[in-house]
């Protein structure tokens, strides 16, 4: 029997931005002619304008290609544009799965959940519009400029395609190079970047206990750490970017080489011998686009690889059927828990009911397990076994946007979120003004709240 297969959401929010691409592919089309320009009208100022002296013809020629680099340059903004509307698109299409997947992640201890969530999306998000991705789009189009070069000289032709062979195989040395180290780095930063969050969260204790340089030390190991393995990667990163820009120049004063010796021959016009350089230029440009972009392309790979697990693992909740709101019959039946990806059991056989209207106190020792049976109550973790109903419904299948509403849950740490104290107690939804007062009267907030500024 087969597994069932699992949806990726990245993928299809990716997959959902082909039209994007093809639009950028047409204009990249257009571009890629259009960088042709000054080949032309350097060919044409050698043959036309020189052989026949013509003051206008040169003026309209250059009004002509002035126009053109216009065009040429709108066009770049243009296909951008429509990549970075690609990108707003991916992140409209994951923002709530991804949010989502952050809080579910905290609440059942899955370590790699947080805010390196975030930062991954907005790193495939910057990476859509960015030179590496439209270099990649570029790379295909080199072909034309290929085929150009065969027409002119078939010589020519097979001596950029073993240039970009040579290109091809910097890039493959380049991506094993460099992939192990940057790897690293990253997993390093993270680690880093986690101590200090650590610390930040606890900056009385270490103040108050003189703590302060051993950690400091600490987390200078980590950090150097992190900058080593990143200058190892950096170092291998610019060593063959500068290869890989060296073969460019080469090649481009080559081709001018054989295009001069082509041209001794009569095989070729004089003036073939500069535009087979130029667009020998342009069959590599993309190439070292890329690979001078290698850390960026790298990094975006690593976060999509990130996310991707993540969102695999922690699917949007699916909406369930609405249910009536509960009249607070509350049964417990025979649970044992722990704290989710757990094994370690903290509640074994707890059973109890509470009739509506009634209340129940749980006393003991730090440790024995009121937290963890309180997040039961509320459905925040499973029960390993057993099942925690309200009206004869499992509380942690309930939908918890329409549970939250009946439900009052008071963690051992408190704090309010950002915004107004109305909009606290009114949960962030529409603040009915009256409710809140008689909430804040009840538990007797209504003294503090009027000597606050502006009440």
């Amino acid at each position: 029997m087969k597994g069932v297969k699992v949806k990726s959401p990245l993928r299809e929010a990716l997959a959902s931005l082909f039209p994007f691409l093809k639009h950028t592919f047409y204009f990249s089309v257009i571009v890629n002619v259009l960088v042709l320009a000054p080949s032309a009208y350097m060919m044409e100022v050698y043959d036309r304008v020189v052989n026949s002296r013509s003051h206008n013809t040169l003026l309209m020629l250059t009004f002509l290609v002035v126009g053109i680099y216009i065009l040429l340059e709108a066009l770049e903004w243009v296909r951008r544009q429509i990549m970075h509307d690609a990108g707003m698109e991916l992140d409209k299409s994951l923002r709530e799965h991804v949010f989502s997947a952050i809080l579910t992640a905290r609440i059942q201890n899955i370590p790699a959940g947080g805010a390196q969530a975030l930062r991954d999306l907005k790193s495939i998000r910057e990476f859509l519009p960015s030179h590496a991705l439209l270099a990649v789009i570029d790379t295909p189009l080199a072909l034309f400029v290929l085929i150009l070069l065969f027409l002119m000289a078939p010589a020519l032709g097979w001596f950029a395609v073993a240039g970009a062979l040579v290109q091809f195989g910097i890039g493959v040395i380049n991506e094993r190079r460099i992939r192990e180290p940057l790897l690293a780095a990253n997993r390093s930063a993270l680690g880093a970047q986690n101590y200090a969050d650590g610390v930040i969260r606890n900056a009385q204790v270490i103040e108050s206990m003189g703590m302060l340089d051993h950690i400091h030390k600490r987390w200078m190991g980590r950090q150097q750490e992190f900058l080593l393995q990143q200058a190892e990667a950096s170092d291998h990163a610019g060593t063959n970017s500068a290869l890989s820009k060296l073969v460019q120049s080469l090649l481009s004063s080559l081709l001018l080489g054989m295009g001069c010796w082509l041209t001794l021959k009569g095989e070729i016009h004089g003036s073939g011998m500069i535009v087979a350089s130029i667009l020998g230029g342009r069959v590599l440009s993309p190439l070292v686009q890329i690979i001078g972009s290698w850390r960026q392309i790298e990094s975006a790979l690593e976060s999509y690889h990130r996310l991707e697990s993540m969102l695999r693992e922690l699917p949007l909740p699916e909406k369930g059927m609405a249910l009536p709101a509960p009249t607070g019959s509350l049964s417990v039946e025979g649970v044992i828990a722990g704290a989710p990806r757990s094994p370690v059991q903290i509640l074994k056989g707890i059973s109890f009911r509470i009739a509506p209207g009634g209340s129940l106190a749980i006393v003991g020792p730090s440790a024995s397990g009121k937290t963890t049976l309180a997040r039961l109550l509320t459905g925040i973790w499973p029960a390993m076994q057993g099942k925690v109903r309200l009206d004869g419904h499992d509380v942690y299948q309930w939908d918890k946007e329409e549970l939250g509403q009946h439900i009052g849950y008071l963690p051992q740490n408190v704090e309010l979120f950002e915004g107004s104290i109305a909009e606290n107690v009114a949960r962030f939804g529409k603040p009915d003004l009256l409710k809140v007062r008689e909430a804040c009267s009840m538990v007797g907030l209504e003294a503090f709240i009027e000597h606050l500024p502006k009440g």
